[in-house]
Order: C-alpha cells, then structure tokens, then sequence
C-alpha cells in the first residue's frame, strides 16, 4: 500500500463503544415548551452561566427579562459572635437536664442571633416594539427552552413576517446574548432599556450602549436614600450593548438612557453586569472592584467574537457538561395503551396537567434532565453557591430571603452533582464551606467555648456562622456545617481526588470533628450526649403537656455526628493519619454516642425520649438522615432499623412541600421500594396554578420550576438525585442495579453516564424492567477497582481496570471488554 493510501481512523469514544439498546432508541427533544408568552414568572425561562441569570417572558409587542447576579446581596460582613451565650447555654443545660423543656425552649432564645441578608435582583432588560406587532399570529406563537443547548428561541409572525429571539447566557464569554431577527429585511425596529428596583440610574454611552448603575442595601430593609448619600451596600454594574445589521437599520439615543432600532434586519444585545463584591470578608465600602470598569472590560474582551463565535463557545462549554448524562424511559408493553395521535406537540404545562393520568416517563426524563440544566446554569467554579432560588429572584424581599439553608435545601441543591456527572458544579460549595469554617471558627470560641468551627441553620453570601433570628425550633441547630461536611467525603469517593482529600477536605473536617467532640457533653447512662438539642422545625409535647422543641441528643444531631465520625476514620485511613490525636478521640467518642431508637410504634424515634409527636406528617424527615443522604443505617446491616425508617415513612404521609416529596422519594429509594419512591415522584409532578396555590403542597410550575409553594429549586435538584438513586446506588466497594426501578412505569430504558461511588461511570439498559445490558468504565487515576456488583438477588465480584470499557449481559456475565487508552 503507497503512503497517500492510508487513512486516519480516529480512537473508538466511549459513545462508539456503548449501543443504546432501550426499546425506543429516538431521540427525544428535551424542550419545555410554550404556545403563548408568560403571564406569570413561573411562565417565564429561565437561563444563566452560573453567576448571570435571567428569566425571559417572552412577550410580543413588549418583552420583559429578568435579571440576577449572584453577588447581589444586602448587607456587609458581620460580627457573628455573642459573649453572652455561655451563661445562657449553661442555663438551658440544666433546664433540659431538669426535663423542663418548655422553660428550656425559651431560655433558648438567648442563643439566637441577628437575621441572616437578603438575596437581591439585578433589574430587567425591557423592550418595546411596534404597534403591529399587538396583532401577531397566535397560532404562529412558540416559545421553548432547549435543554441541549441551553437556549431560549421564541418566534412568532406578524403580517406575514416570522420574528425570532435567541437567548442565551455564555459561561466562558461571561456575557447574556439575544439575537432579534425578522425574515423581512429592514423589518426589526424596537426600543430597548434597563430598570431595576434597587436604588439605580441609567446612561447610554457612546452610540449603542447603556449602562445601570446602582447599589444593594446596606441593612435588610431598605434605607432612605438622598442623592448626597455614599452608599455602603454592594455596588453593581450591568452594561447592555447593542449591534445592528450592517446597511439596514440605525440607532437612536432617547432621553440619554434608551436606545431606539430602526429599520434593521437583525440585533444583537450583549449584556455583561459586575459587582463591588470582593468576597464574604471585605466590607462594600472598602471594596476596589470598580463595577463599571470591570463590565466594559468584559465587552472589550468580546468584542471581536462574531454571533457565532460566542455562540460555539457557550455550546462547547455547556454540553461538554450537559451531555454526560442521557437517559431514556418508556412504559412495559404490558401497560402500553393505545392512544389518539395528537398531531400537536403538547405544550410542558398541558403534560404536567395530565401526569397524573398518562403518567409520561418522558415528562420524567425531561424534569430529570432539566435538573441537571438548572444546576449547570446556576453553580460554576468561581461562582456563589446555588441558593433557595439557584439564581433566578424577583423580588427584593424573596420569600426565606432566597438565603442557603443548611438544614436539608443547600445540601439537597448539590445531591445530583456527583451521581449526575457533574462534580465541577459542586466546588462553589466548598468554597462557600472554607469561609463558614472562618466565621464558624469565632462563633465556636465565644459563642460555645469549644474548638473547631460551627454553622447554623441559615447563611449568607457574608458567610454567616451564628444562629439566624427566630424561633428556636429552626434557628438553634449548630448542626449546619457538619452535614455539608459530609459533601466533602462523598466528593472524593466518587471522584477519588485524593489531593481534594487532603488539601482541601480534611482540614475541614478536622476543624467540624473538633467541635462536635467539644460540643459533646456527658450524658445519661454513660453516652455522650448534645444539650441544647433540636430537631429541625419541629416541636414535641413534653411529659408536663408543654409545647416544646430544645431537649437533648436529637436523632439527627447523632446521624450527622456519626456520618461526620465515620468519614474522618476513613479519611485518616486514605490519609495515613491514624494516629493523629483527633482521630484517637474520634474513634474513642463513637462507641459513646447515643443509639437510634425504636418508638413503641415501631417508627424511629425522633428525639431521644419518646415524645409525643404534635404533628406527625411534618416535612422534614431529620430523624432518617443515617438512611439517606447518610450511610450509617443500610438495608444489609441494620434491617430492623430499616423496617422501623419504613414505618417512619407511612408515618409521616405523602403530602408536603416540593423537597420534601424529593427527601421521601431518595429514602424510599434507598430502602429499595420502587413503588413508594414512584408515589413521590408521581406525587410531585402535579401542575400548579400560581393564582391558586397553596403552601407547603409541593407541585411543579408550568416552566417545571419546583414549588412549596411558592417556587423553591431544591425540590428540582432533589429529583434529579431521586431518579438517579432509583437507578444506581453504591459504596466504594458495591454497585446495586436498578434498586428501585418501578418496572411497569419505566419498564424499558437506558441511562449513560452516572456516577457512582469509586469513580465507576454506569451505562445501563433495561427491558420489560430487566437488566439487559450494562457499561462499567474507571477513569480515576487509580489503575484498578474491585467492586461487588448487585442486581436483584444475583452479587458478582468484579475488578476494573482504569481505562478499560467493560459490558456486561443481564446475567452479569462480562461480555467485552474494550480499551479507552
């Protein structure tokens, strides 16, 4: 053969070697889909690169986007210390060692602190176009977000002529970008200007920009502002540009803060926005970030890129993310029902109203899905944690302040991040964690007089480490930064980092294991024991008929304890740090803390006493942490517990807000109860009218925006963990197989490209609800795995070679292997 007849064959992909072999192999568009512009803002779409968001309504002859940044908060760093906390925590000691836990909830009141800040907006971007356009074809109408491409197009015609907006938020350009075009040359003419609600003014510079500047509030509630005031709060900056077709069209400046299009073929808006923020430790005042500045550097730096240059770029980078994972349900063909064709493509809402009945396993894949979206567009390296509403506000006073809960909504955001393949997404979190532990550090010394650091219930981008204003039940829970220290183990168990383990994971769980064995007291009948004690919003009646919430030794305090000791023994033996003295004490202090019980009526005990319980279909489900996200109580060595965790369930109900459907559908996973974990599924995944809602019912949104009501993202996130947990679950040494597939509802399907414990990706394909092929590949530095892997009543061990594609049948036989090198 002569040299000019060989040919390049590219290395065979991971994609090349793993066949789709679901019953339905198409591909299905991932797309929430609208016939008419938003009437509410949960109608409305939502896109974002992480630290940018915006929701786009979509209107005809005026169009509103909404606009976030996620430094935008009131306030400035605080002192998060009390001194007089330890004479209080003294008091209420001997209240609960008295059993006078009512006088004990009130003397608790001492130890909470000053309200965490506000989540703030950044304004909207706001347009007006020609009088015609109020006479649009609306049956021409559409409005749809792509999930694949995270963008938002809207078209619709008028007299004849198809107009089309694109929008979409670039991560790597750090820009928001819509692109208003129309099929008629010369036919896009509009105005274009920003507002926000925050104490701003607006300018146009040169002949096609506009630039907002404004400022967030120093204190929660607003101030008077005069004009020869010097704001103290965090000052902001967002910069709109604007780009016309060349030859057609011109640009006008109206009253020096709007711009007018006349006559083009198309527009181009770029929106850049940047804040005095300078991190949870330096006040606003003393900030040298220059807002402006920075913002039109940002536009300098874009300035050559072309509509499709940017628009690459944002592709590259989000689907480099977005299309690790795909997944694939349909019904059993036993319980497939012929239906009429609709040759209309139904819109999401219509398919939310009527889930109930059609019970879609595409709607599934679709929420599934559209989770992941979400956490992409809202939690980047470098950017604030995704908080209440990820990065999509409304409102100057947002509803629980849009502020990080740590007691189930901040931890829940991140669950989907490493099963889900997308650990990168998961750093703002421990980035966040690394200034608590400074401000928790303090809280700790003055407020408890104990070592290590602690965190609270509620938080704030000022990194708040004390207990939050209000009542006890939530606000005294020093239990916060010990679950998001949990995160930090998981994350190297599934990407087994482990220069993450020792750089960045172990001092911290060094500093909260200090605190919980400081925290810790004697107690009763030899056990270690937490005094004052809560279990996250909830009361109890205590033996005198009191209304209470403070006693000792909470069930979750005790699984957060446990979780938290069992990772630092199992860090320090990754480590070699086995004989430090913090490890020493650790191991010394587990056998000491106080068991999980038994009620008499066979459900887990909530607190340590067996309290009646006012309110028995509560939300939180604090008392079954050691199940799930926990792993210290398992379906293998501890089955009585389960069973009592089972009836904990039933007990609790299935009404509820949107995270805690989500909390009960993981619990039901873990339990390997593929009907109870698809009743909450199914449960959530009800339509929700914002003109009729109602609180704490849960529900999805027609833009599939989670509700409590009202709109909360955590249950969005929770899903997407849930479904992954029905599909995969794992230890570092097991893999258990479709644990609670519910097979009549998705009896056939593929999931690619999850995550689990090990670094292991999973492939699996399923039929008629069984296991019909599955895909095992390490890509950890690590050159080989032994794993167990399990699947019904069948175990087979296994060994993994980094690198190396193994398939396996439904048997577990190893069919193939390939290599990836």
């Amino acid at each position: 053969m002569r040299d000019e007849e060989w040919i390049m064959v590219r290395r065979p992909t991971v994609a090349d070697l793993w066949n789709p072999c679901s019953s339905d192999s198409t591909s299905r568009p991932l797309k929430v889909i609208f016939n008419e512009p938003a009437k509410y803002w949960t109608d409305a779409l939502p896109v974002g690169n992480g630290r940018l968001g915006a929701m786009i309504w979509g209107g005809v002859a005026s169009e509103l986007i909404q606009l976030n940044e996620d430094t935008l908060w009131t306030g400035v760093p605080g002192d998060y210390t009390n001194p007089n906390a330890p004479y209080a925590l003294s008091e209420i000691r001997k209240l609960v060692d008295s059993g006078e836990f009512a006088e004990a909830t009130a003397a608790a009141a001492k130890l909470v602190g000053n309200p965490a800040d506000v989540y703030q907006l950044l304004g909207d971007i706001k347009l007006e176009f020609d009088d015609s356009h109020l006479n649009y074809d609306k049956e021409s109408y559409q409005r749809e977000l792509d999930l694949d491409n995270a963008t938002v197009q809207i078209k619709y015609t008028v007299d004849g002529v198809e107009f089309s907006r694109e929008h979409f938020a670039s991560n790597p350009d750090q820009v928001m970008v819509t692109k208003i075009s129309g099929t008629k040359p010369g036919s896009v003419s509009f105005t274009v200007y920003l507002d926000s609600k925050l104490d701003h003014h607006c300018k146009t510079n040169g002949e096609s920009q506009i630039i907002m500047e404004g400022h967030c509030p120093e204190k929660r509630i607003p101030p008077q502002v005069y004009a020869d005031d010097k704001p103290k709060g965090i000052q902001f900056s967002a910069v709109l540009d604007l780009k016309i077709s060349k030859g057609n069209g011109i640009v006008h400046i109206l009253d020096d803060s709007k711009l007018r299009v006349e006559g083009s073929d198309w527009a181009i808006l770029f929106l850049v926005a940047s804040s005095s923020f300078d991190g949870p430790f330096t006040k606003p005042s003393d900030s040298k970030k220059d807002p402006t500045s920075d913002s039109l550097n940002v536009l300098k730096s874009i300035s050559n890129l072309s509509y499709v240059d940017l628009y690459a770029h944002h592709l590259d980078d989000y689907q480099n993310l977005f299309r690790r994972v795909s997944l694939q349900f349909s019904k059993s063909s036993r319980s497939v029902v012929c239906l009429k064709k609709n040759r209309r493509v139904p819109t999401t809402a219509e398919r939310i109203k009527s889930f109930q009945m059609d019970e879609d396993p595409y709607l599934v894949e679709l929420l599934f899905q559209f989770g992941r979206y979400l956490l992409i567009s809202s939690s980047r390296p470098g950017t604030q944690v995704a908080n209440l509403q990820g990065i999509w506000n409304k409102d100057l006073e947002p509803k629980w302040d849009s502020a990080p809960h740590l007691n189930i909504n901040l931890e829940m955001n991140y669950w989907p991040s490493l099963p889900c393949n997308l650990s990168e997404c998961q750093e703002p979190l421990f980035d966040f964690l690394s200034s608590l532990s400074v401000n928790g550090r303090k809280t700790a010394e003055v407020n408890y007089e104990t070592s290590g650091w602690v965190v609270h219930h509620k938080s704030d981008i000022w990194a708040k480490s004390s207990a939050d204003a209000g009542d006890v039940d939530w606000a005294l829970w020093p239990m916060g930064g010990a679950w998001l220290c949990v995160h930090l183990w998981e994350h190297y168990t599934y990407t087994m980092d482990i220069d993450f383990l020792k750089d960045k994971a172990y001092p911290l769980l060094k500093g909260c294991g200090l605190f919980l064995l400081d925290w810790l007291i004697e107690g009763k009948g030899g056990y270690l024991e937490t005094n004052p004690s809560t279990s996250p919003e909830h009361d109890f009646i205590a033996p005198d008929g009191n209304r209470a919430s403070v006693s000792y030794s909470s069930t979750m305090d005790m699984a957060i304890i446990k979780e938290v000791f069992s990772v630092i023994v199992s860090a320090a033996e990754v480590l070699d740090k086995n004989e430090d003295d913090l490890v020493k004490r650790v191991r010394k202090a587990q056998s000491r803390l106080y068991p999980t019980k038994v009620a008499k009526d066979g459900s887990i005990m909530e607190w340590a006493q067996d309290f009646q319980d006012p309110d028995v279909h509560h939300r939180h489900l604090s008392h079954l942490f050691g199940l799930f996200p926990g792993h210290t109580m398992t379906i293998e060595s501890m089955p009585d517990l389960c069973k009592a965790a089972e009836n904990t369930l039933h007990k609790r109900g299935e009404e509820g807000p949107g995270w805690s459907t989500m909390w009960k559908a993981a619990l039901w996973a873990r339990l390997h109860d593929s009907e109870h974990s698809y009743r909450m599924v199914k449960h959530l995944i009800y339509f929700v009218d914002p003109e009729h809602e109602k609180a704490f019912k849960g529900g999805i949104y027609s833009n599939l925006f989670a509700a409590h009501p009202p709109f909360q993202i955590d249950a969005n996130f929770g899903f997407t963990a849930a479904v992954a947990e029905m599909l995969v679950q794992s230890t570092l040494e097991d893999l258990y197989l479709l644990p609670a597939l519910p097979r009549d509802k998705w009896g056939n399907g593929c999931v690619e490209g999850l995550v689990a414990r090990g670094g292991v990706t999973v492939n699996i394909c399923w039929k008629e609800g069984n296991l019909h092929r599955l895909g095992l590949w390490l890509k950890n530095r690590k050159s080989w795995r032994r794993f167990r892997l399990h699947y019904r009543e069948t175990m087979v061990s296994v060994i993994l070679s980094c690198e190396t594609m193994y398939t396996y049948n439904g048997r577990l036989d190893c069919v193939n292997t390939y290599s990836l090198l």
